[in-house]
């Protein structure tokens, strides 16, 4: 095939030339086939063949018109998610917001309570009221029982019940006696003032009272309850719950500290409104 190819090239070549074809043997030029081809192929160079294979081969179709745009295919399948990529830098700061409303109140983390004795005030400290005022009592002085401490009394004192126990202890008012620094004092009854300063934990027992200053909460009332007047052992005023219970299972009758109810007399008191047949009373305040 590719002889053939070849040998119809070079015919061509050889028209395209002008070189004589020998037609039979009678020609000027005696010479067989074979011979002119010989001759005629020996004298073509490798140029002038691919030359003319070229143009019998043609012309590429790069300098042809571009074809119209083919239809749009289908869309195709939509393809498994990417990998996450790594997380990115963190932005700026925002803009500041606008401040919020003011909080409700904390709670209060307690309060404090000082009796200031020979005053019926508060000292002017900011943060510091006055509870009450009142008078300075306690046991008598030859007296082995009784309370071992001073009470700041209220000028107007609660009762609860008419009558006198048959037994107990007695309460007396207190005065400065021969005192150096104010001798123009001696023998007056002693004033009080019971005080409160916030931001401290705070309890307060008032005696002869069965209600609390305005601002506080009650936690119990009762009575005022000490040991006995003959008693050598002074032992501090406590307010016992006016409801109080016995200890289960225990009624020994071992006769050690005991609790005697207080009444009040009009040594150093005034009566009224102190009176000296109903029994001192108390409560316990908290803020």
């Amino acid at each position: 095939m590719q002889e053939t190819f070849l040998i119809i090239s070079l015919l061509i070549i050889i028209k395209c030339s002008g070189a004589p074809v020998i037609n039979g043997p009678s020609s000027e030029y005696d010479v067989n086939k074979r011979d002119v081809s010989t001759t005629l192929i020996s004298n073509v160079t490798p140029d002038i063949i691919i030359k003319y294979i070229d143009i019998l081969a043609g012309r590429d179709g790069r300098d042809g018109l571009q074809g119209p745009i083919g239809e749009k295919g289908e869309k195709g399948d939509t393809g498994p998610p990417g990998v996450q990529g790594p997380i990115g830098l963190a932005g700026p700061p925002g803009p500041k917001g606008d401040q919020g409303p003011q909080g409700l109140p904390g709670l209060s983390t307690g309060g404090a309570i000082y009796t200031r004795w020979g005053r019926s005030t508060c000292p002017d400290t900011p943060g510091t009221e006055l509870v009450y005022e009142g008078l300075a009592g306690g046991s008598h002085y030859t007296q082995s029982g009784g309370g071992a401490n001073y009470l700041c009394l209220p000028k107007n004192p609660d009762y609860l019940l008419n009558g006198l126990p048959s037994q107990g202890n007695y309460l007396y008012g207190a005065e400065y006696e021969r005192p150096v620094p104010f001798s123009n004092l001696d023998d007056h009854n002693v004033p009080c003032s019971v005080c409160y300063v916030d931001k401290r934990v705070s309890k307060l027992m008032i005696p002869a009272k069965i209600t609390c200053p305005s601002s506080w909460t009650q936690e119990y009332v009762g009575y005022l309850m000490a040991e006995h007047h003959t008693h050598a052992r002074n032992a501090v005023y406590e307010c016992v719950d006016k409801d109080a219970e016995p200890v289960p299972g225990n009624a020994s009758n071992d006769n050690a500290a005991r609790f005697y109810q207080v009444v009040a007399t009009c040594t150093g008191l005034p009566c009224p409104p102190y009176v000296t047949t109903k029994t001192i009373t108390c409560v316990v305040c908290t803020k």
